[in-house]
């Protein structure tokens, strides 16, 4: 049976798996969006080299419902409005984060009504700006235990394939662990956890109904799926095995569930597009990273670089 909560039990802390909330006062946050740093730590830039392509500006589109995308053209960041506060759903590069305020306040809502970030996994690329965005809304960001981990370090596990690419983000203080298949009762949404291990091994998407009038519609937030590594790893290694069993399970997720809408990490991975509402979209993306991780290890097996 799935697991299910509410937010005002979130708020009450009955649920003694939750970590407790440490963080900026309402106080400091307004303060923090009324005199920003000209070198602030948290939105410091992380000099990727697709930085550009990721944060390629894009406007605010309205998905279905009180569902937005708010994020830009090679990296999905979206916005629930539940009724009773916002929800905002990954968060970016670092120096993306001033943009996705600006663009919720482009669609008319005030960024400091953001309750709750879900964290989709612990990369820099999504992490990056959740520090920022929580610090500045005073929101409480929502991960898995292991993606919790990697975002209160701020760097990749341990045991993670692109651990030899080096590098870390800000840390995120203000944290909630959720399990899979948890339900987060928020205003007039309810909004599943749904673990899709593999790209990590603390990935988690998101699933929840967008109504306008009488029609509704299934929106799932995919975490990435690729089977991508430093140079050097290798899945058909025995430290390779759990993300493979990973894929394995998210994949039997992703070609099962409801999905009316898909809207993926970076949504090139999903097709041409900031979401795709084809049919089968959810299987599409699945069957996608399939092709890529056998064919990765065929040539690791073949020892093809």
């Amino acid at each position: 049976m799935i697991a299910m909560m509410t937010i005002a039990a979130w708020l009450a802390g009955v649920n003694n798996m939750l970590l407790p909330i440490v963080g900026e006062t309402n106080a400091e946050v307004v303060a923090s969006e009324a005199a920003p740093d000209s070198d602030d730590p948290l939105t410091r830039p992380i000099a990727a080299s697709r930085a550009a392509e990721w944060l390629a500006p894009a406007d605010p589109e309205k998905i279905f419902g009180t569902s937005y995308l708010v994020g830009f053209g090679g990296m999905s960041v979206a916005l629930i409005d539940t009724g009773a506060g916002l929800v905002l759903v990954d968060g970016a590069l670092p120096q993306g984060a001033p943009a996705i305020l600006a663009n919720v306040r482009k669609l008319g809502f005030d960024p400091r009504d953001i309750k709750f970030i879900l964290s989709t996994e612990p990369h820099f690329d999504h992490a990056g700006g959740l520090a920022a965005l929580a610090r500045d809304t005073g929101a409480t960001v929502v991960a898995s235990r292991r993606g919790a981990e990697g975002l209160r370090a701020g760097r990749h596990a341990a045991d993670d394939p692109q651990l030899a690419y080096g590098g870390s983000w800000p840390a995120v203080t203000r944290l909630r662990v959720v399990r899979d298949g948890e339900v987060l009762r928020f205003g007039k949404t309810a909004i599943t956890a749904i673990a899709t291990p593999g790209h990590t091994m603390g990935s988690m998407s998101w699933r929840w109904q967008a109504c306008e009038g009488e029609a509704c519609k299934t929106i799932v937030f995919a975490a990435s799926l690729n089977p991508v590594s430093a140079e050097g790893y290798r899945f058909t290694s025995k430290a390779g095995a759990p993300f493979v069993k990973g894929f394995d399970e998210s994949y039997r997720k992703m070609d099962a569930m409801p999905c009316d809408v898909l809207i993926s990490a970076h949504p090139d991975n999903a097709g041409p597009g900031r979401y795709s509402d084809r049919p089968g979209a959810c299987r599409a993306y699945a069957e996608r990273s399939r092709k890529l991780l056998a064919k990765r290890l065929a040539d690791e097996k073949a020892g093809v670089k």
